[in-house]
């Protein structure tokens, strides 16, 4: 049996409880020292180390962001009760008590423009020349019309923009100190791997300069926030107010910027994702050089390859962008691409997958020729490509959507329905333009319905789709796609890949199994 736990009674004053177990314990060493070893820490042990010395060498060069926006004021006029936001009738009863409050008091009246008030927000920045130049987010800054950044000694300057980029989520502010600020430097966030300290500092909730630790999470994270999204994960405490300060390695160097944060909560619960600098570095320079980005263009339209598309491409493993779709005006069409291509190599560097290109091509200086190694008929192809600037290729492709239509009508046809793959098809007459609400010269094999349980159906076929090419082979009536398919299962292949047009002419490739 074991022996009973000691009883102390709990009437007794607690020294004396203490004093007594003290007692009993020195008796147990001297009678039978053994019975009781005494545990040593080993000499190599050691606790954390303290970041005391980095973080006071770095934090005069973080600053807080104070952005303040001219908004129009909703909330309710004096004497105009204070309904719930959000109903279908606050324009209404505003409006209805602000003219009687005019009528009755004389003096609001009717034509009275709207009020307006200020909506600030704060955030993080950080030094990276001591002349005044401040690296913070986007969205911290936003469209404020007066900035102001505040240093950990209580200095406020006001700051002017410099320039600023959505897709990256970076703005360069410029301020002008008396005299030089302390600064921070980039580091190569390449280098860092999964499991390296990194500490943040910033302003969260407001608080004021605040330091947390911890390590790099992961690498690459994609959180669909935007096109060149490649984030360090950390689970470094970052919270609101956090945008737009610096993530530093423990070199003291800027390895990312804090953007944001996984939480249901909006607090903290280890999954932050910082801009990592190798990716910032280059808009930066872009920013204070020309007051804008100008990327790379190639003017095509990709998507992922999978298992699927793989092997009705010949590729064997999946890797590389598929091509779905060439700009007209834009760089990729003189050079020889085409739909269905699958870039592999651009300028040299591997596209291991659809992602891989954008952040590639962006980053491509606007004018050079680049080699573009793609796959064609199952065999790697060379091409030479001189790239374009994206934001000119952004404003022609608004241009032609706001174009509208092509209004050269087609010739009517015949409708014959044909059905595969849990789809029914129609011929491109003006009988299923009109019927779908396509453009007058949409060409290709018209998709008139679609089984709810089928493969086609889980892809997100859907009616008014149409079928332009199986296999990189042109369709143009129902007879075709039979006949594809039909080809396609004698040679034993396993899959079909459809290269499919929305009514809106979003094209994409789509992989059937054929069994």
């Amino acid at each position: 049996m074991g022996a009973d736990p000691i009883s102390l009674p709990q009437n007794r004053p607690l020294g004396l409880r203490l004093r007594s177990f003290a007692a009993v314990f020195a008796a147990a060493l001297t009678i039978a020292p053994a019975v009781l070893p005494i545990m040593v820490a080993p000499a190599s042990a050691k606790g954390l180390e303290s970041l005391a010395d980095l973080a006071a060498s770095v934090s005069d060069a973080v600053v807080n962001i104070s952005a303040a926006t001219t908004v129009e004021d909703k909330r309710p006029s004096a004497g105009v009760p204070n309904l719930p936001q959000g109903t279908p009738f606050d324009d209404l009863f505003e409006e209805f008590f602000r003219r009687r409050q005019g009528q009755g008091q004389g003096d609001q009246p009717n034509n009275a423009p709207p009020r307006q008030r200020q909506s600030n927000s704060l955030g993080s920045g950080f030094v990276i020349e001591s002349s005044g130049i401040i690296i913070t987010n986007n969205h911290v800054i936003a469209d404020a019309n007066d900035i102001t950044v505040i240093f950990t000694d209580g200095q406020r300057l006001k700051a002017e923009l410099v320039g600023k980029d959505a897709k990256v989520d970076i703005a360069v502010l410029r301020v002008k100190p008396e005299k030089p600020l302390k600064a921070v430097k980039f580091g190569d966030s390449e280098k860092m791997r999964v499991g390296d300290p990194v500490m943040a500092v910033g302003n969260p909730f407001g608080l004021g300069g605040t330091v947390t630790a911890g390590i790099v999470s992961a690498r690459n994270r994609n959180i669909d926030s935007g096109p060149y999204d490649n984030y360090i994960q950390t689970d470094a405490s970052i919270n609101k107010g956090n945008s737009g300060g610096p993530l530093f390695n423990m070199d003291g160097d800027v390895i990312g910027v804090n953007t944001a944060i996984l939480s249901p909560s909006g607090g903290s619960v280890g999954i932050g994702f910082a801009t990592p600098s190798a990716t910032i570095m280059p808009v930066i320079d872009q920013l204070r050089e020309f007051g804008e980005t100008r990327r790379g263009w190639l003017g095509v339209r990709i998507q992922n390859v999978d298992e699927t598309i793989a092997e009705s491409l010949g590729l064997g493993k999946p890797h590389g962008a598929l091509v779905a779709g060439i700009d007209e005006s834009g760089p990729a069409k003189p050079a020889g691409l085409k739909a269905g291509d699958v870039i592999v190599k651009f300028d040299g560097k591997e596209v291991k997958d659809s992602r891989d290109l954008p952040k590639i091509v962006a980053a491509t200086p606007v004018g050079k020729e680049v080699a573009v190694t793609i796959v064609r008929n199952a065999k790697e192809q060379d091409l030479k490509v001189t790239l374009g600037r994206l934001e000119d290729g952004e404003k022609q492709q608004q241009a032609s959507l706001n174009n509208g239509r092509n209004n050269n009508p087609a010739a009517p046809g015949r409708s014959v329905v044909q059905k595969a793959l849990g789809m029914e098809f129609a011929t491109a007459s003006a009988e299923s333009r009109k019927r779908f609400n396509l453009k007058d010269n949409a060409e290709g094999v018209v998709v008139t319905s679609v089984e709810s349980n089928s493969q086609a159906a889980e892809k997100r076929i859907s009616a008014g789709d149409r079928i332009l090419e199986i296999n990189q082979e042109a369709v143009s009536k129902p007879e075709d796609v039979i006949k594809k398919l039909d080809e396609l299962k004698k040679q034993g292949r396993k899959s079909a890949l459809l290269f499919v047009a929305s009514p809106q002419d979003d094209k994409r490739f789509v992989p059937l199994t054929l069994n």
